[in-house]
């Protein structure tokens, strides 16, 4: 039995949006030392907001139906 792929919600697409973009955002302030921590630190977090928004997206796809 194949996964019946769907088209997310709205608030789930513009979560995992908004998830995406505040992870540009960390990734691009820490690339410029804008802020204190290092590009280590910040780009940790960049990479876990990422994560999150592709795993609501998917989420989102995969089980709207159930």
């Amino acid at each position: 039995m194949a996964v019946q792929l769907t088209p997310p919600t709205k608030n789930t697409f513009y979560v995992s949006i908004f998830l995406g973009l505040v992870a540009f955002i960390l990734y691009l302030l820490g690339v410029f030392g804008a802020i204190e921590g290092g590009f280590d630190a910040i780009s940790h977090y960049a990479f876990w907001a990422a994560l999150l928004g592709w795993l609501a997206m998917g989420i989102g796809v995969a089980a709207k139906g159930i």
